[in-house]
């Protein structure tokens, strides 16, 4: 996408790209958000509803120049009819960590803050790099990442969430899965039999309550939650591919190989 001059009014639709926007120096751009974004650079904005289902409405009367939008998203009227009033909308593909490192390089461009958008690149290959280092050698515990639990829903081979557990010394138990976020069935998950369960919690629909768990069919029976084998993470942290990922992945490292993490 190309602007004739960098956004001044942006709408994000989109919370790792609002995190983005704030981590490049850019978060004064942002004119509203969704329901999801919260934190001192973002809480005074108005919010325009739901990332995938906003208010047009709403989001027309902030007179943005840019809105950042999901790629992925179902519904393409929003982008259809923000086109025909002239608002340009940038989509934001959000799937692997070569997603995220091409989103930074993107917005920096988009806001002119392209030199703070190459030291934060920098520092997250940095960062994720110390991460593998940190565990190489170690043997890869297999991991079943819980991304929703009715139906039980995982994260693929392809997602940056498997990308992540590989980093941080783990091994995905569904690395053969053929698509992004597949829903997996409960004898399956138990068949499998993963060492270590990772439950994010905290961010809206995305809360498992471990004791809850142990209660149910086909959770109860399995090994890792029999045993206490259960690392929990904050599901605004690690669900969201954006600049905190090499956050998320020393989250990981250190509930995955507790040996490994820094004192």
């Amino acid at each position: 996408m190309r602007l004739s001059h960098p956004a001044r009014r942006i709408v994000s639709l989109i919370p790792s790209a609002t995190e983005t926007l704030v981590e490049i120096g850019a978060g004064d751009r942002l004119v509203g958000r969704t329901d999801f974004d919260h934190g001192p650079a973002v809480d005074r904005l108005p919010s325009v509803g739901g990332g995938m289902t906003p208010s047009l409405e709403a989001l027309v009367s902030l007179k943005p120049d840019l809105v950042l939008g999901w790629e992925t998203s179902k519904d393409q009227r929003i982008r259809e009819r923000l086109g025909e009033m002239g608002i340009p909308v940038f989509a934001v593909k959000a799937e692997d960590t070569t997603d995220v490192f091409r989103t930074v390089r993107s917005l920096g461009m988009l806001t002119a803050r392209t030199r703070t958008a190459d030291s934060l690149l920098g520092a997250l290959r940095t960062e994720l790099a110390a991460v593998r280092a940190s565990v190489a050698g170690k043997r890869a515990p297999s991991v079943f990442f819980l991304v929703w639990n009715d139906p039980p829903m995982t994260a693929g081979p392809r997602t940056f969430i498997s990308q992540l557990l590989g980093i941080a010394g783990g091994r995905n138990v569904f690395t053969d899965a053929a698509t992004d976020w597949p829903n997996v069935s409960m004898e399956e998950i138990v068949r499998r039999d993963p060492d270590i369960l990772v439950l994010p919690q905290g961010e809206k629909g995305g809360a498992h309550d471990v004791r809850a768990l142990r209660g149910e069919p086909g959770w109860r029976e399995l090994r890792a939650l029999r045993e206490g084998h259960v690392v929990i993470v904050p599901a605004d942290l690690v669900n969201r591919p954006g600049p905190h990922l090499a956050q998320a992945a020393r989250l990981l490292r250190d509930g995955l190989h507790p040996d490994a993490a820094r004192p």
